[in-house]
């Protein structure tokens, strides 16, 4: 697995070392930093939700994010997403929460121009983690961008909250939407 563009495009970065975690894909990867605008997240704060690998993450950074707090519970992952950090050299630019997301949710500051979640396809009922994201005042500036990964055989809402979507796109079995955060927000 390697970075898919940015200042560290080609670079290595370490897979997953549980069966629980499905790092997302550079084709994916590349497909979503090519859609965004990078005026949204370049310079900015960036949410890595259900982190496994960080490649999302790392992506963000790669391509101009300042700052990501990488979320992951699983121990094991979150020394990979550590040591993928200090591969690209980008560990100043980053810190780890070994929580659960719906922990992270409370107690992380906020204030996040971007915001990046892959989670396990079983885990199922990401509604409730959307309404949770959405719900959290302050989580997500407005404007800001919320992209979720998820199974197409499990159909996100065209709104929760304030969280609209803006863009569903289909790669394989892995579908990604783009929801910006804000009333009548349209940015991509």
């Amino acid at each position: 697995m390697r970075v898919a563009g940015g200042s560290e495009k080609g670079r290595r970065l370490k897979g997953a070392v549980t069966s629980n975690t499905r790092a997302t894909t550079e084709r994916v990867r590349a497909a979503i930093f090519n859609i965004l605008d990078p005026n949204l997240y370049q310079g900015g704060r960036v949410l890595d939700l259900f982190s496994g690998t960080g490649s999302l993450g790392i992506e963000a950074l790669s391509h101009g994010a300042d700052w990501v707090d990488f979320v992951e519970w699983d121990r094991r992952q979150s020394a990979v997403i550590t040591s993928n950090l200090e591969s690209t050299g980008l560990t100043a630019k980053a810190k780890v929460h070994r929580l659960d997301v719906f922990q992270a949710l409370q107690t992380l500051p906020g204030n996040y121009d971007l915001a990046l979640m892959d989670p396990p396809y079983k885990m199922g009922n990401l509604d409730n983690l959307m309404e949770q994201v959405s719900a959290r005042s302050g989580l997500i500036i407005e404007g800001g961008v919320v992209i979720t990964g998820h199974s197409k055989r499990e159909e996100l809402k065209e709104a929760y909250g304030e969280l609209r979507l803006t863009s569903h796109r289909q790669y394989g079995d892995n579908v990604v939407d783009f929801y910006v955060y804000g009333p009548g927000a349209d940015k991509t």
